[in-house]
């Protein structure tokens, strides 16, 4: 059996591998376009920014060390441009010198990936203008820093390679700006958890424009000028487009299979496309939404690796199925993680799911064990049923443990009330005895019982606005001296049973906190008195930082400004 693999990263370089240790005796060949393989894509900014030293820990595998282990024959520099389905066989480009050559094939499969998106942004090749797919990208973009010496950066797209990047040109000490069109960070955020994110973007020098996009890009001296598309211009010594990527799928398309969203690849659940001895797998393939069941496409390592797998499989004839994706994913940013899998709240809703979420923000170890750090949590689940839809967490220590625990819950198919049941492991430097997975458990818990009810930040301007109404901050004189929102009353927790009498009988109370911890406590004790109490989602640590986001939530304060 001959197989041909087109790329040889994470789903072309995992399919061979599979492929060897099933069969010694096939015939297996890949061709990839750069000069590298096995590469570590994800890596690539962080040897920018001085973090990854050695340009040779970039590579997982070099062509002489895969072949010599898998006994794969790998060219690198030769690019496919097509591919004859009728007579099997592909017409390869050796990029050193342009000669083309014919090879066949009896089964075939893509593992093209992505390419940059430039959203046709004019001047995209002029000096000074970077895009970071590739580790020759990741070495031009080093080599032009360490020539040149550049002060100042603009990135063009604030999603991950654009906050990584961002992040590794401050470590150089380049004074950076990011532009972003949508008014938040990374879009599998919901927006009030993106918030976070911006505040520790700026926190660390970077200065965040939201609302507008890079249209040109053009050279003047030893500048580069970047044209926004609200007529202002930025100068900067080096550009960076982070724009997100497109499935690389020019020569499946000219091969007639069939593609679907943004031109990437229809395969089914064997990674076949309709061509039965052509598979594709990556970045270039659609993908089924575990969670949402919609087809889309999801650009990450984990599903291109296992769909190499799963294609390498089948073609050996051992039944193997791709069960869809839901985009697990974590990132640094500066010193905060971030992470999120399945469906937020915005996605949840757009794929007809009635859903809530809580928030919540438990520490990332018990309290009296030193180091101790919040992370703010918001879990989305489905009403009624209370089925797991996803979850985002932002913190420090322990975001990347708690979101693969809820991961493997949504896969699972648990409820968010099952987490409670959970039994996770704890000791003091670790966890605390209720870890923050069984909290998000216990919050749902009391929303599905109707032990409590909840509002959110974006209810703030209905309600002060409300007949019948009391808002109640039940945190401590002095934090709410500090900063509270207009028209919320104070009346500590520890004092609310003695000053009960102050809140108007038969009024709707509603209740902040910093947390939302003394604020349930408050609700539980109104509702155990016969009134109708409230829980302010996320508390009041959670709405100031929404509130800071960059005009975020400001007409949601028009009604009643901070004080």
């Amino acid at each position: 059996m001959k197989v041909i693999i087109i790329g040889g990263v994470a789903g072309g370089a995992s399919a061979a591998a599979r492929l060897r240790r099933l069969d010694e005796c096939a015939k297996i060949t890949i061709y990839e376009k750069s000069g590298y393989i096995s590469y570590a894509n994800c890596g690539l900014p962080y040897y920018i920014g001085g973090e990854i030293e050695d340009r040779e820990e970039l590579t997982l595998q070099t062509p002489a060390s895969f072949s010599a282990r898998f006994n794969v024959e790998v060219f690198v520099r030769h690019e496919v441009v097509a591919i004859d389905r009728k007579t099997k066989s592909v017409v390869v480009r050796r990029l050193s010198d342009g000669a083309e050559f014919c090879d066949g094939y009896d089964k075939l499969i893509i593992a093209t990936g992505a390419r940059p998106a430039l959203f046709q942004i004019e001047g995209a090749g002029q000096e000074g203008v970077f895009t970071l797919r590739t580790v020759e990208d990741t070495f031009a973009i080093d080599d032009y820093i360490s020539s040149r010496s550049p002060r100042t950066a603009v990135v063009a797209g604030g999603g991950y390679i654009g906050l990584e990047i961002a992040e590794n040109l401050v470590r150089r000490g380049i004074r950076t700006t990011i532009v972003q069109r949508p008014a938040q960070l990374l879009a599998p955020l919901d927006s009030d958890m993106a918030s976070l994110v911006r505040a520790c973007v700026v926190k660390n020098g970077v200065e965040v424009l939201f609302g507008a996009s890079v249209k040109a890009f053009k050279r003047e001296g030893e500048e580069v000028v970047c044209a926004l598309s609200d007529g202002r211009e930025l100068r900067c010594g080096i550009a960076v487009a982070a724009l997100g990527v497109r499935p690389d799928t020019a020569l499946a398309r000219a091969a007639g299979l069939t593609t679907g969203a943004k031109d990437a690849i229809v395969t089914d659940d064997y990674m076949r496309t309709s061509d039965p001895d052509i598979y594709a797998v990556g970045d270039a393939v659609e993908v089924t939404h575990f969670v949402g069941g919609a087809r889309t496409l999801i650009s990450l390592a984990g599903p291109a690796n296992k769909q190499g797998r799963i294609a390498a499989d089948n073609i050996c004839g051992i039944p193997s199925v791709y069960r869809g994706s839901q985009g697990s994913s974590v990132i640094k940013v500066f010193d905060m993680t971030v992470a999120t899998t399945g469906l937020n709240e915005r996605s949840a809703e757009a794929a007809g799911f009635d859903c809530q979420s809580v928030v919540l923000t438990p520490n990332s170890h018990t309290g009296y064990y030193p180091g101790a750090r919040p992370m703010t949590m918001k879990v989305t689940f489905e009403r009624g049923t209370a089925r797991l839809l996803g979850a985002q967490i932002v913190g420090y220590e322990g975001v990347d443990k708690r979101i693969d625990v809820l991961a493997t819950a949504i896969r699972a198919r648990l409820s968010g009330t099952d987490l409670t049941d959970l039994d996770l492991a704890y000791a003091p430097p670790y966890s605390s005895a209720k870890d923050p997975v069984n909290m998000a458990g216990y919050v749902i818990e009391n929303i599905v019982r109707g032990l409590v009810k909840q509002f959110t930040w974006r209810d703030i301007p209905r309600i002060t606005g409300e007949e019948g109404v009391v808002l109640l901050d039940v945190r401590t004189p002095e934090e709410y001296a500090a900063g509270h929102v207009a028209g919320f009353i104070n009346i500590p927790v520890d004092e609310l049973r003695a000053r009960m009498g102050e809140l108007p009988v038969g009024a709707r109370v509603y209740v902040m906190c910093h947390s939302g911890v003394r604020s349930y406590l408050a609700c539980r004790m109104l509702s155990g008195m016969g009134r109708e109490a409230f829980n302010f989602q996320g508390g009041y640590a959670f709405l100031r930082a929404v509130r800071g986001a960059g005009g975020l939530a400001e007409a949601m304060f028009a009604c009643g400004a901070e004080k």
